[in-house]
């Protein structure tokens, strides 16, 4: 992270916080365990950089528990889901202490499904908390970098994970991706099977599409568009207007 003091906190002045969340899990063996954790941080930094944001350190463990127990594929490390609820709630009421009362949540593992019910129940007021990529944001993102593969089948340690860090981590990417490619498309039953059921090898994509540029591109596009995340906490919002009469 870069360096920032109290002092500097206190000149910037944010009145929202990004705090980024990823994983430790499996990725495969041509990327690394923080893999996620690694994609929410640069894209929090990204943000918080270009619209003067309080930039929080990740959390770098969440609900990864369908990706345990692979044969060959160890160090996957899982907290459960009320544990992550009650890591973020702390967080925020820790912030709300300091005078900030918004928080986006800059989600990088998809199986943190918790976060939506947390951020539904933490929104009925009026908003405080936002979910950062959405499904909107990352297919905008794919499309603007030329990513071939769509979202379901490029689900894990594929082409768009692959290409971030090659752009922003290349050190980290592995030789392998080249030859990691796999399919499968039918996983109905992830929740219940886990990943195990469905890839050996840890990896659902065609990580032998990955390019830096790619990567660099999604990046830049999601900055772009977490403008139209920002909106939702101001008081012109058309929402919001309609909400407040």
């Amino acid at each position: 992270m870069p360096r920032v003091t109290a002092t500097d906190a206190a000149r910037q002045g944010a009145r929202i916080a990004v705090l980024p969340i990823g994983s430790f899990e499996q990725h495969g063996d041509h990327l690394p365990l923080a893999t996620d954790t690694m994609v929410a941080t640069l894209i929090a930094e990204r943000v918080s950089e270009r619209y003067g944001l309080l930039n929080l350190p990740p959390v770098a463990i969440s609900c990864s528990h369908e990706h345990e127990g692979m044969p060959g594929l160890a160090g996957t490390v899982s907290v459960s889901p009320a544990t992550l609820m009650a890591i973020v709630n702390d967080v925020r009421r820790s912030l709300q202490r300091a005078g900030i009362h918004n928080l986006v949540l800059v989600n990088a593992h998809g199986g943190n499904y918790t976060l939506s019910n947390l951020a539904q129940e933490a929104n009925v007021e009026s908003a405080a908390v936002a979910l950062f990529p959405g499904n909107e944001d990352w297919k905008a993102a794919r499309a603007t970098a030329g990513i071939v593969t769509g979202g379901r089948a490029d689900m894990h340690a594929g082409e768009l994970e692959t290409s971030i860090l090659m752009h922003a981590f290349p050190d980290s990417v592995g030789d392998t991706y080249a030859n990691n490619d796999h399919d499968s498309p039918s996983r109905n039953h992830l929740t219940t099977l886990g990943m195990k059921a469905y890839t050996t090898s840890g990896v659902i994509g065609m990580p032998s599409l990955a390019t830096a540029a790619k990567g660099q591109a999604v990046i830049e596009a999601l900055v772009d568009r977490f403008a139209g995340c920002l909106s939702l906490f101001d008081d012109d919002h058309p929402t919001r207007r309609a909400i407040n009469g």
